[in-house]
């Protein structure tokens, strides 16, 4: 690796396993200071503590103790907002608490860990942030994926503004579509 994040602080929410636990590994191999966020305790320190990689238990739908990270990690360079969730069904399965829900765990919990984190970038003139959003979005289409579908177009457009309004102060913004993912999170819903 090329040490591209020597002294950079990264955070990464959703880190306890699948995409997020993977970009935090490929952060710490290019030699930045990773603090894996997840709200799964025993997953997340499963691997973090033999990787020598920081971490810390936390639901990011927690707006207050998203803002006491960011105070605690005042200096974080790059930002990666990987949590979310998978949830099933057509428009007509699905009802207004599991869109709700989508909601608030694909794109509250981004918007409130930017909020909280982009202060600081900006007085610095300069961060990453990397949302991951799903091709299954405004993208693309896949069946009985109603809300999922929905929140992770929902994240294309936050990302869009949120690059639209601070590239000028040094910040980026960008998201990831990745398709399927053999993960654990592919591997309980195919076991379902």
């Amino acid at each position: 690796m090329s040490s591209r994040l020597k002294g950079k602080t990264c955070v990464v929410t959703g880190a306890g396993q699948g995409i997020g636990r993977a970009i935090a590994e490929a952060f710490q191999r290019e030699g930045g200071e990773v603090i894996a966020i997840d709200m799964n305790r025993a997953v997340l320190e499963a691997w973090t503590g033999p990787a020598g990689i920081k971490s810390e238990v936390l639901d990011v739908t927690d707006t207050q103790a998203v803002g006491e990270l960011a105070a605690r990690y005042g200096a974080t360079n790059v930002l990666v907002n990987c949590v979310g969730m998978v949830g099933v069904g057509t428009v007509l399965d699905s009802t207004n608490e599991d869109l709700e829900r989508s909601f608030k765990v694909n794109v509250v919990t981004m918007a409130s860990t930017i909020k909280a984190f982009l202060p600081a970038m900006r007085e610095r003139k300069d961060g990453a942030i990397v949302n991951i959003a799903s091709v299954v979005s405004s993208v693309k289409a896949a069946p009985n994926r109603f809300t999922y579908a929905t929140t992770k177009a929902a994240i294309i457009g936050l990302t869009k503004a949120v690059a639209m309004d601070f590239i000028g102060e040094g910040i980026r913004c960008n998201c990831i579509s990745p398709g399927t993912v053999d993960s654990p999170s592919l591997q309980e819903r195919m076991a379902a």
